[in-house]
């Protein structure tokens, strides 16, 4: 198994521009046309997932547990948001994260997300099965 003690501090940033689909309109999240909260968390997570990637064992990956964040400023369409995660703490398989998310003007977002490093082909097996309970 991945022991991610000796990579805290490992830092990566990821840029998106906002797209109409990302919008809380369109996610049914509320009803205006700015960057989702649900998609800014989202893009959080994936920054968070693609930082410690590389360092992971073949067939293993990350799961999200937890997120506490803060949605500060709302990003209109057409504007570029960029995502930095940071590895704060790997407590065996447990990996937290401070995450932030600014746009072309402000911090929009920050806080604190948590994975789980997880045997890849094992979870969704153990996942699938809930599919055959009866």
């Amino acid at each position: 198994m991945n022991d991610l003690t000796s990579v805290v501090g490992t830092e990566l940033t990821l840029e998106t521009t906002v797209k109409d689909y990302q919008t809380a309109k369109a996610m049914r999240s509320g009803g205006v046309d700015v960057l989702a909260t649900p998609y800014m968390i989202a893009f959080m997570e994936h920054t968070a997932s693609e930082c410690v990637r590389e360092f992971l064992e073949p067939g293993y990956t990350t799961v999200g547990t937890m997120v506490n964040v803060k949605h500060l400023a709302s990003t209109p369409v057409g504007m570029v948001v960029t995502s930095t995660a940071k590895l704060v703490k790997a407590d065996g398989r447990r990996l937290v994260f401070d995450v932030e998310a600014h746009d072309d003007i402000e911090t929009i977002g920050e806080g604190k997300h948590e994975r789980f490093i997880v045997n890849a082909e094992r979870f969704e097996e153990k996942a699938n099965a809930k599919g055959t309970i009866k």
